[in-house]
């Protein structure tokens, strides 16, 4: 009798790529940080398809402009909650990625979440597939982030020069790959991003 190999079934998620070799895994939180934070959301909105839901805190005086958003996305595909409690924020990002109706959620915080938290997201967002692809969840976090537990961390500065859109990169974790850092340019509104130079390994 014949004996077949075996191959089991891979349990690599889908994954959305900002720029080639850059992708976040659906089905989990992420965390992105530095100055330039919310840029890097819309670098993530603009790779995916669908509605973006945006959690803020009420009473956050910057809020995202319309016009400064139509670089990179539509501003019509976005969905704007505003917490009033600081409790509220992580609430409404659990509720959001369980529910599974938006592929992004992008959640901005004051300060990193704790360990429990985040795995509470991440369960969220491996239920909220249960009907259809699974959700990807994003927190925006100041400084240089620190979420416990989060599937992967991205530090994002601008390095505009020449008036030329340049911004430097940092993959600071992730559980399967090592830190990297790239050098990203966007040559034009809604272009696709560039790599301007090779990734480099960040030095700790």
């Amino acid at each position: 009798m014949p004996t077949r190999t075996l191959h089991p079934p891979s349990h690599r998620r889908p994954q959305v790529s900002i720029c080639d070799g850059i992708a976040l895994e659906y089905g989990r939180t992420h965390e992105a940080c530095g100055p330039a934070r919310r840029t890097f959301a819309l670098w993530l909105a603009a790779a995916t398809t669908g509605p973006v839901l945006w959690i803020s805190p009420a009473w956050e005086v910057d809020q995202l402009n319309p016009d400064g958003m139509m670089n990179f996305a539509c501003p019509s595909r976005f969905l704007f909650l505003h917490a009033r409690r600081q409790d509220d924020l992580l609430w409404a990002t659990e509720e959001a990625l369980r529910a599974g109706q938006v592929p992004l959620v992008v959640t901005d915080l004051p300060a990193p979440p704790a360990l429990k938290p985040v795995r509470r997201l991440h369960l969220a967002a491996q239920s909220g597939g249960r009907h259809g692809p699974q959700p990807l969840g994003l927190l925006l976090t100041p400084g240089s982030g620190g979420a416990a537990g989060i599937e992967s961390r991205w530090h994002l500065s601008p390095d505009h020069r020449d008036q030329h859109h340049h911004w430097q990169l940092q993959r600071l974790r992730a559980r399967t790959l090592p830190p990297r850092s790239w050098r990203m340019h966007h040559p034009a509104p809604r272009a696709r991003l560039e790599v301007v130079q090779p990734p480099l390994a960040v030095v700790s």
